[in-house]
């Protein structure tokens, strides 16, 4: 992936497959329960997503079965897929440093601590 931020469903895609390969509709499940909802990804989305992430080498394909006569195909994070998820963890949790700061500096001007 490129130094551009990742978007909200692919951070959470990926953190999705962190601890199992997964399937479209696991992730789907797994993304919405992450998320709390926010993100609610469509099959047709999670296939463009999923596509882009196997195009820049952070996921992979695991394995394929066939499931109720449908073939399910399982999807896993690469390492390097692992290392973007890291970064990108680090620039949102910077970012959020940054605000926090500066909004404790707005609450209160003079102390520079909420009010």
């Amino acid at each position: 992936m490129s130094s551009r931020a990742m978007t909200e469903p692919a951070f959470f895609i990926l953190t999705a497959l962190l601890d199992a390969p997964r399937h479209g509709y696991g992730i789907v499940a797994d993304v919405a329960e992450l998320s709390r909802g926010r993100v609610q990804l469509k099959i047709g989305s999670l296939y463009g997503v999923l596509d882009r992430l196997v195009g820049d080498g952070l996921v992979e394909l695991d394995r394929e079965e066939v499931w109720r006569g449908r073939l399910r195909r399982y999807y896993r994070l690469t390492e390097r897929g692992g290392h973007a998820l890291d970064a990108e963890a680090q620039r949102l949790a910077a970012n959020a440093r940054l605000a926090s700061t500066r909004l404790r500096v707005w609450r209160n001007p003079i102390t520079g601590t909420p009010s």
